[in-house]
C-alpha cells in the first residue's frame, strides 16, 4: 500500500499539493537535503523514498537506532565512490535521525556540506532540541501534520480497493468511527487496525462497525508518549488554558493526560506552579489549595485523585490572575546580575559581636514594631538602588489592597 508517486501520495498538501514548496524542489530535479518532522505514520518515509525513485539517484538507508558512527561513514565512503561527475548527489535517509549521538550527527557534517550525500532525516520529536545546530543549518525543516479525517477515509477506500489480500474479502465499511479514533492520524497503523479487524472475522463477509472494532481492540485508543513532544504540547496546552481562564478547555486536557497515563504527581506539580506563576497575589488561596490537591493525590492515589486534581484546575482557573510576583522575581534576578554584589548597608546588618557594633553594623536600625501601624519608612535597598521599583502591583481586588496599603506606607515612591 505505500505510494509510489506524489500522486498517489495521501496528506501533506501544504508540502507536495500543487506549487507546494516541496512539490516544486522535487519536480525541478533539484534537492537540497531537509529533515521531515512530524508523528508517526504520516508518511516521512513513503516521502523519501519516492524522491529517491523520481530523481533517480541511489538511494542509502540508514536506522538511528542499529547504526554507529562506522556505518555512517561507510555509506558516505560508498556514495563518494559511485558518483560520477554531474550526477545528481545520491540520497542518505536517516530514519529517526534524534536518536543519533553528537558525534554520529557530526560525521555527516563534511559529506552534507560538501554535497557528497543529500540527507533527509526524518523524526518524530522536536529537531531543535534533538538535532546539532551545524547540522540543522545545513538542513530545510519541513512540518508533516496528522492525517486528516479525510486522508484517512480516502486510504481505508484505496487500501479496500488496491490491498491483495483485502479486496478478495467481502468487506464493507458501516461505520468509520472508531478505527479513525483510535488510528490516530497514523496511516501504519490505520492499516494494521484494519488488517486486524478483518482476521478476527470469521464470518466471509465482514461489517466493520465501531463496536467491532472496539472488542477487537480493547485498548486505550489516545497516543500519548510521556517523554515525547505531545507530552510538553499538552502540558503547554493545559496551563495555558488555566492562565486563560478556561476550565473547560483546562479539563480537557487534564483528561488527555490522564488517559494517556501521565504520572499525576507531574500534573500536580504543573498546578501548584501555576498557583504561583499565573493566579499570585490575586488570589493566594489558590496556592493553598494547589498544595492540599497535590498533598491529597500523594495520600489518596489514582483513580480518585482526578477529583482533586480536577477541583484545583477549575479553582485557578476561574480564579483572578496576577502574575506580578512571577515578574517581580525576574526583574530582581536581573537587576543583581547587572549590578553586582552590593553591600548591605550598616544599618541593616547583623551584629552579633562588640567589634561589629563598634564598625557601626546594625547603628540606626529602626524596629518596625516599635511604631505606629508596625511601619515606619528607613532605607532596605543598598545605597546604589535606592529608589529603585521592582514589584508592581496589577489590577485585581485582592492586589490592590496590597498597592494601597504601599501607597500608604511609601508615598510617592509607589505612585
Amino acid at each position: 500500500m505505500r505510494p509510489r508517486t506524489l500522486d498517489d501520495y495521501i496528506g501533506q498538501k501544504h508540502l507536495v499539493g500543487k506549487d507546494a514548496v516541496l512539490r516544486k524542489m522535487i519536480e525541478s530535479g533539484h534537492i537540497s537535503s531537509f529533515i521531515l518532522w512530524g508523528p508517526p505514520g504520516v508518511g516521512k518515509t513513503t516521502l523519501a523514498q519516492i524522491i529517491a525513485k523520481r530523481l533517480d539517484t541511489p538511494f542509502y538507508t540508514l536506522s538511528a537506532v542499529t547504526s554507529g558512527v562506522k556505518d555512517v561513514r561507510e555509506v558516505i565512503e560508498r556514495a563518494q565512490k559511485g558518483r560520477f561527475f554531474n550526477e545528481t548527489s545520491p540520497i542518505l535517509f536517516i530514519d529517526e535521525i534524534h536518536r543519533f549521538s553528537k558525534s554520529q550527527q557530526d560525521s555527516l557534517l563534511g559529506a552534507v556540506e560538501k554535497g557528497v550525500v543529500t540527507l533527509i532525516g526524518a523524526t518524530t520529536e522536536n529537531p531543535s532540541f534533538e538535532v546539532i545546530r551545524p547540522l540543522l543549518s545545513r538542513c530545510q525543516l519541513y512540518v508533516l501534520k496528522s492525517l486528516e479525517k479525510e486522508d484517512l477515509v480516502m486510504l481505508l477506500e484505496r487500501a479496500l480497493e488496491r490491498d491483495v489480500y483485502l479486496k478478495e474479502r467481502n468487506i464493507r465499511l458501516e461505520e468509520n468511527g472508531a478505527i479513525l479514533r483510535y488510528s490516530g492520524g497514523d496511516a501504519r497503523k490505520l492499516l494494521n487496525i484494519l488488517e486486524l479487524v478483518v482476521d478476527a472475522s470469521a464470518t466471509d463477509e465482514v461489517v466493520v462497525t465501531d463496536e467491532m472494532v472496539e472488542n477487537t481492540l480493547q485498548q486505550n485508543p489516545l497516543a500519548y508518549d510521556k517523554d515525547g513532544e505531545m507530552h510538553y504540547d499538552i502540558i503547554s496546552a493545559f496551563i495555558k488554558s488555566i492562565r486563560g481562564s478556561d476550565p473547560d478547555a483546562a479539563l480537557y486536557w487534564m483528561a488527555r493526560m490522564i488517559e494517556g497515563g501521565e504520572d499525576p504527581q507531574f500534573i500536580a506539580r504543573r498546578l501548584v506552579i501555576s498557583a504561583a506563576e499565573d493566579i499570585g497575589l490575586a488570589n493566594p488561596n489558590a496556592l493553598l489549595l494547589a498544595n492540599a490537591a497535590f498533598d491529597t493525590v500523594m495520600k489518596i492515589g489514582w483513580p480518585e485523585g482526578r477529583i482533586p486534581l480536577a477541583e484545583c484546575a477549575v479553582y485557578l482557573a476561574t480564579s483572578p490572575k496576577s502574575n506580578s510576583a512571577y515578574l517581580a522575581i525576574d526583574k530582581a534576578l536581573a537587576l543583581v546580575r547587572q549590578t553586582g554584589n552590593q553591600p548591605v548597608p550598616l544599618h541593616l546588618r547583623n551584629a552579633p559581636t562588640k567589634l561589629m557594633k563598634d564598625l557601626g553594623y546594625s547603628d540606626g536600625y529602626k524596629y518596625p514594631h516599635d511604631f505606629t501601624g508596625h511601619f515606619t519608612p528607613q532605607q532596605y535597598l543598598p545605597d546604589a538602588l535606592v529608589g529603585e521599583r521592582i514589584w508592581q502591583g496589577q489590577h485585581s481586588p485582592s492586589e490592590e489592597k496590597l498597592y494601597e496599603r504601599m501607597v500608604n506606607y511609601w508615598g510617592k515612591r509607589y505612585e
